[in-house]
Protein backbone atom coordinates (compact mmCIF):
# COMPACT_ATOMS: atom_id res chain seq x y z
CA UNK A 1 0.00 0.00 0.00
CA UNK A 2 2.85 2.38 0.85
CA UNK A 3 4.48 1.89 -2.56
CA UNK A 4 1.22 2.62 -4.36
CA UNK A 5 0.64 5.74 -2.24
CA UNK A 6 4.13 7.09 -3.01
CA UNK A 7 3.70 6.55 -6.77
CA UNK A 8 0.30 8.25 -6.80
CA UNK A 9 1.55 11.17 -4.70
CA UNK A 10 4.67 11.77 -6.82
CA UNK A 11 2.75 11.65 -10.12
CA UNK A 12 0.06 14.00 -8.77
CA UNK A 13 2.65 16.48 -7.46
CA UNK A 14 4.59 16.53 -10.74
CA UNK A 15 1.39 16.82 -12.77
CA UNK A 16 -0.26 19.58 -10.74
CA UNK A 17 2.85 21.68 -10.10
CA UNK A 18 3.64 21.77 -13.82
CA UNK A 19 0.03 22.49 -14.78
CA UNK A 20 -0.33 25.37 -12.32
CA UNK A 21 2.99 26.84 -13.41
CA UNK A 22 2.04 26.67 -17.09
CA UNK A 23 -1.45 28.00 -16.45
CA UNK A 24 -0.16 31.05 -14.57
CA UNK A 25 2.87 31.85 -16.75
CA UNK A 26 1.87 31.07 -20.34
CA UNK A 27 -0.44 32.87 -22.70
CA UNK A 28 -2.88 30.45 -24.30
CA UNK A 29 -1.42 28.66 -27.35
CA UNK A 30 2.08 29.95 -26.63
CA UNK A 31 5.14 27.73 -26.38
CA UNK A 32 8.82 27.52 -25.48
CA UNK A 33 11.32 25.10 -26.96
CA UNK A 34 12.80 22.36 -24.75
CA UNK A 35 14.29 20.10 -27.47
CA UNK A 36 15.03 22.43 -30.35
CA UNK A 37 12.38 22.06 -33.03
CA UNK A 38 11.47 18.54 -31.81
CA UNK A 39 10.01 19.33 -28.40
CA UNK A 40 8.06 22.19 -26.83
CA UNK A 41 6.12 23.23 -23.79
CA UNK A 42 3.00 24.34 -25.65
CA UNK A 43 0.08 25.50 -23.52
CA UNK A 44 -3.39 24.49 -24.61
CA UNK A 45 -6.49 23.40 -22.70
CA UNK A 46 -8.46 20.26 -23.44
CA UNK A 47 -12.16 20.13 -22.61
CA UNK A 48 -12.43 16.49 -23.60
CA UNK A 49 -10.44 13.31 -23.14
CA UNK A 50 -6.73 12.53 -23.19
CA UNK A 51 -4.39 13.74 -25.96
CA UNK A 52 -6.74 16.52 -27.09
CA UNK A 53 -9.76 14.40 -27.97
CA UNK A 54 -13.01 16.30 -27.39
CA UNK A 55 -16.31 15.06 -25.99
CA UNK A 56 -19.10 17.31 -27.17
CA UNK A 57 -20.68 20.29 -25.48
CA UNK A 58 -21.30 21.33 -21.88
CA UNK A 59 -23.39 18.26 -21.09
CA UNK A 60 -20.75 16.08 -22.66
CA UNK A 61 -18.10 17.73 -20.49
CA UNK A 62 -20.19 17.17 -17.34
CA UNK A 63 -20.84 13.52 -18.23
CA UNK A 64 -17.15 12.97 -18.95
CA UNK A 65 -16.09 14.45 -15.59
CA UNK A 66 -18.63 12.37 -13.68
CA UNK A 67 -17.58 9.27 -15.60
CA UNK A 68 -13.95 9.96 -14.68
CA UNK A 69 -14.88 10.20 -11.00
CA UNK A 70 -16.77 6.89 -11.11
CA UNK A 71 -13.95 5.22 -13.04
CA UNK A 72 -11.30 6.47 -10.61
CA UNK A 73 -13.35 5.19 -7.67
CA UNK A 74 -13.55 1.75 -9.33
CA UNK A 75 -9.81 1.75 -10.12
CA UNK A 76 -8.98 2.78 -6.55
CA UNK A 77 -11.13 -0.01 -5.12
CA UNK A 78 -9.54 -2.54 -7.48
CA UNK A 79 -6.06 -1.37 -6.49
CA UNK A 80 -6.80 -1.84 -2.78
CA UNK A 81 -8.16 -5.34 -3.44
CA UNK A 82 -5.09 -6.23 -5.54
CA UNK A 83 -2.77 -5.16 -2.74
CA UNK A 84 -4.76 -7.10 -0.15
CA UNK A 85 -4.53 -10.23 -2.31
CA UNK A 86 -0.76 -9.89 -2.69
CA UNK A 87 -0.59 -8.72 -6.30
CA UNK A 88 2.84 -8.46 -7.90
CA UNK A 89 4.80 -5.21 -7.68
CA UNK A 90 4.54 -4.69 -11.45
CA UNK A 91 0.76 -4.94 -11.34
CA UNK A 92 0.48 -2.55 -8.39
CA UNK A 93 2.78 -0.02 -10.10
CA UNK A 94 0.83 -0.15 -13.38
CA UNK A 95 -2.56 0.37 -11.74
CA UNK A 96 -1.14 3.08 -9.46
CA UNK A 97 0.11 5.00 -12.52
CA UNK A 98 -3.30 4.73 -14.19
CA UNK A 99 -5.06 5.89 -11.02
CA UNK A 100 -2.65 8.80 -10.49
CA UNK A 101 -3.04 9.99 -14.08
CA UNK A 102 -6.81 9.80 -13.92
CA UNK A 103 -6.84 11.72 -10.63
CA UNK A 104 -4.57 14.40 -12.09
CA UNK A 105 -6.93 15.14 -14.96
CA UNK A 106 -9.99 14.95 -12.69
CA UNK A 107 -8.54 17.75 -10.53
CA UNK A 108 -8.35 19.98 -13.61
CA UNK A 109 -11.81 19.24 -14.94
CA UNK A 110 -13.42 19.48 -11.51
CA UNK A 111 -11.73 22.51 -9.93
CA UNK A 112 -9.70 24.54 -12.44
CA UNK A 113 -12.74 26.33 -13.86
CA UNK A 114 -13.50 27.68 -10.38
CA UNK A 115 -9.90 28.39 -9.30
CA UNK A 116 -8.54 30.18 -12.39
CA UNK A 117 -9.56 32.97 -14.72
CA UNK A 118 -9.62 32.23 -18.44
CA UNK A 119 -6.36 31.94 -20.36
CA UNK A 120 -6.23 33.81 -23.68
CA UNK A 121 -3.53 34.59 -26.27
CA UNK A 122 -3.37 38.10 -24.75
CA UNK A 123 -3.92 37.52 -21.02
CA UNK A 124 -2.47 35.03 -18.55
CA UNK A 125 -4.71 33.27 -16.05
CA UNK A 126 -5.03 34.45 -12.44
CA UNK A 127 -5.48 32.19 -9.43
CA UNK A 128 -8.60 32.95 -7.35
CA UNK A 129 -9.84 35.78 -9.62
CA UNK A 130 -12.09 38.32 -7.82
CA UNK A 131 -14.81 37.96 -10.47
CA UNK A 132 -14.84 34.18 -10.27
CA UNK A 133 -13.38 31.46 -12.45
CA UNK A 134 -13.87 30.77 -16.12
CA UNK A 135 -16.28 27.80 -15.67
CA UNK A 136 -18.57 26.18 -13.07
CA UNK A 137 -17.54 23.27 -10.88
CA UNK A 138 -17.01 20.06 -12.91
CA UNK A 139 -16.70 22.04 -16.17
CA UNK A 140 -13.01 22.94 -16.12
CA UNK A 141 -10.53 22.22 -18.91
CA UNK A 142 -7.47 20.00 -18.59
CA UNK A 143 -4.12 21.76 -19.00
CA UNK A 144 -1.84 20.16 -21.62
CA UNK A 145 1.70 21.22 -22.44
CA UNK A 146 3.99 18.55 -23.95
CA UNK A 147 4.29 18.71 -27.73
CA UNK A 148 6.82 16.61 -29.65
CA UNK A 149 6.59 17.03 -33.45
CA UNK A 150 9.36 14.52 -34.12
CA UNK A 151 8.62 14.26 -37.84
CA UNK A 152 6.65 16.40 -40.26
CA UNK A 153 6.18 15.94 -43.98
CA UNK A 154 4.16 14.38 -46.76
CA UNK A 155 3.66 10.65 -46.91
CA UNK A 156 4.86 8.76 -50.02
CA UNK A 157 2.42 8.82 -52.94
CA UNK A 158 2.47 5.02 -53.21
CA UNK A 159 1.03 4.60 -49.70
CA UNK A 160 -2.63 3.42 -49.87
CA UNK A 161 -5.34 5.83 -48.62
CA UNK A 162 -2.93 8.39 -47.09
CA UNK A 163 -0.43 8.76 -49.93
CA UNK A 164 0.65 12.35 -50.49
CA UNK A 165 -1.08 13.68 -47.37
CA UNK A 166 0.68 15.85 -44.81
CA UNK A 167 1.53 13.90 -41.66
CA UNK A 168 2.98 14.89 -38.28
CA UNK A 169 4.33 12.56 -35.64
CA UNK A 170 3.67 13.12 -32.74
CA UNK A 171 0.76 15.59 -33.07
CA UNK A 172 -1.20 15.33 -29.77
CA UNK A 173 -0.34 17.69 -26.90
CA UNK A 174 -0.41 15.90 -23.54
CA UNK A 175 0.50 16.24 -19.86
CA UNK A 176 2.14 14.23 -17.07
CA UNK A 177 -1.18 12.59 -16.18
CA UNK A 178 -1.73 11.40 -19.77
CA UNK A 179 1.81 9.98 -19.85
CA UNK A 180 1.24 8.16 -16.55
CA UNK A 181 -1.99 6.61 -17.84
CA UNK A 182 -0.34 5.48 -21.07
CA UNK A 183 2.68 3.95 -19.30
CA UNK A 184 0.40 2.29 -16.75
CA UNK A 185 -1.84 0.76 -19.41
CA UNK A 186 1.14 -0.60 -21.38
CA UNK A 187 2.63 -2.06 -18.18
CA UNK A 188 -0.72 -3.58 -17.20
CA UNK A 189 -1.08 -5.30 -20.59
CA UNK A 190 2.47 -6.67 -20.44
CA UNK A 191 2.00 -7.89 -16.87
CA UNK A 192 -1.28 -9.61 -17.74
CA UNK A 193 0.26 -11.22 -20.79
CA UNK A 194 3.17 -12.51 -18.73
CA UNK A 195 0.85 -13.88 -16.06
CA UNK A 196 -1.32 -15.67 -18.62
CA UNK A 197 1.76 -17.56 -19.77
CA UNK A 198 2.51 -18.77 -16.20
CA UNK A 199 0.58 -21.32 -14.11
CA UNK A 200 -1.60 -19.76 -11.40
CA UNK A 201 -3.15 -20.99 -8.18
CA UNK A 202 -6.79 -20.62 -7.15
CA UNK A 203 -6.16 -17.02 -6.00
CA UNK A 204 -4.65 -15.95 -9.29
CA UNK A 205 -1.04 -15.86 -8.02
CA UNK A 206 1.77 -17.25 -10.19
CA UNK A 207 3.00 -20.63 -9.02
CA UNK A 208 6.44 -22.21 -9.34
CA UNK A 209 6.99 -25.65 -10.85
CA UNK A 210 6.84 -28.36 -8.23
CA UNK A 211 10.29 -29.41 -7.01
CA UNK A 212 10.64 -33.16 -6.33
CA UNK A 213 11.54 -34.21 -2.78
CA UNK A 214 14.78 -35.98 -1.82
CA UNK A 215 12.91 -39.27 -1.47
CA UNK A 216 11.51 -38.91 -4.99
CA UNK A 217 14.95 -38.15 -6.37
CA UNK A 218 16.48 -41.10 -4.49
CA UNK A 219 13.75 -43.52 -5.60
CA UNK A 220 12.47 -42.54 -9.06
CA UNK A 221 10.64 -45.84 -9.55
CA UNK A 222 6.97 -46.14 -8.48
Amino acid sequence: MKKAFIIILLVLLADQVLKVWVKLNFFYDSSISILGDKGYLHFIENRGMAFGMEFGGEWGKLVLTLFRIVAVSAIGYSLVRMIQRGATTSLVVSVSLILAGALGNIIDSTFYGVLFSASTPFEKAVLFPPDGGYAPLLHGAVVDMFYFPLWQGRLPEWLPFWGGQYFEFFRPVFNVADAAITIGVVMFILVQRRQVEKPHDANGKPTSPEVPSNEQLADPLP
